[in-house]
């Protein structure tokens, strides 16, 4: 397999990739938690199962994604699961009920619109839910949909438990359609009216192909990172889907954030002894530019080997240089601020 394709970077990269649990133990955390569950949700509300979470353009409000105070939106249609917060944590409007079975990887393009995969792998296709990515003004109002509800597929306008969804600054719109390894495995590529472009992935463990395409973000290049988390890597694209490189220092992504200098954010909430030996779950911290990795927040959970997910699987970062942990298993939204 091709690690990258330019060997001075590759010799970077293994300097850059401290492999093994010493080595990522003694990288500096400059973080510390701010809020073990971060957001004022509405009363008797408490945050369910979380993987999505972005920030508004500016950095200046958090968007967050909810599975209806559960694992699933089944049986709560009526809940919302789209929340705004100010950076105080003050909740300023909420929406999005019944347009999703399992609310999962979320993006906010430059205009403000909030894009939300659903999953949907609990409960479909026998129920006839998800398998859609919808696209929502601020206030709520539903202005596209990608795929059919309830109609997975593997076709130009069908999808099968998208897991992500990517904006590019002209409109371009990129999907990782597939969760768990037997998903379809592909990235899809949508013109800004929702008109299917191109595809590219398949099944597998060779250059291009995924197990489990969970996450995905753009650098300042207009490069596509894909958290390809069955594989244990993250692989990089141009946007007609040509491989540029795979970095495997980063764990096991399930989320993945870029911000404005380039700094790569990768939570990994799966590592453990018997899925990724040698790593251990938490937030690793880098450069999208040259893979450099400089930061490991170490998962709050003591004993991740007995857990199947713990920690962060989705990942962002506000304005002030705040760190966002959406966290699955422990069902929290945790802050991390940076110790000065």
């Amino acid at each position: 397999m091709n690690t990258v394709k330019t060997p001075i970077l590759f010799a970077i990269l293994l300097l850059a990739a401290p492999t093994g649990t010493a080595a990522q133990l003694t990288l500096p955390n400059p973080y510390q938690v701010i809020d073990e569950a971060w957001g004022d949700l509405p009363e008797g509300r408490s945050w369910g199962s979380i993987s999505a979470v972005y920030p508004a353009p500016d950095g200046r409000s958090i968007w967050v994604a909810d599975r209806c105070g559960a694992g699933n939106c089944a049986g709560r249609e009526d809940v919302s699961m789209i929340f705004h917060f100010d950076l105080e944590g003050r909740l300023l409007h909420s929406f999005g009920a019944g347009t999703a079975s399992v609310p999962h990887g979320m993006t906010v393009d430059l205009d403000g619109n909030v894009w939300l995969a659903d999953a949907a792998w609990l409960g479909s296709p026998r129920d006839g839910v998800g398998h859609v990515v919808r696209k929502f003004a601020p206030d709520g109002e539903l202005l596209m949909t990608l795929g059919e509800w309830g109609e997975l597929g593997d076709g130009p306008d069908r999808l099968n438990r998208p897991s992500d969804v990517l904006v590019a600054p002209d409109g371009t719109v990129f999907v990782a359609d597939g969760h768990d390894a037997d998903g379809n495995n592909r990235i899809v590529k949508f013109a800004p009216d929702g008109r299917f472009l191109k595809e590219w992935g398949r099944t597998g463990g060779d250059v291009g192909e995924f197990r489990d395409p969970h996450a995905l973000a753009m650098d300042s290049q207009g490069r596509i990172f894909v958290g390809d988390r069955g594989n244990h890597r993250i692989q990089v694209f141009d946007q007609e889907g040509i491989h540029l490189a795979t970095w495997t220092q980063f764990g096991s992504p399930s989320g993945l954030y870029i911000d404005q200098d380039d700094t790569l954010y990768v939570a990994d909430s799966d590592s453990n002894a018997s899925t990724n030996p040698g790593w251990r779950r938490g937030i690793y911290i880098g450069s999208a530019r040259d893979g450099w990795v400089t930061t490991f927040i170490l998962d709050p959970e003591p004993n991740p080997d007995d857990r199947v997910t713990s920690g962060a699987e989705g990942v962002a970062v506000d304005a002030l240089g705040n760190l966002y942990g959406a966290e699955v298993g422990p069902r929290t939204l945790r802050k991390y601020g940076r110790v000065e």
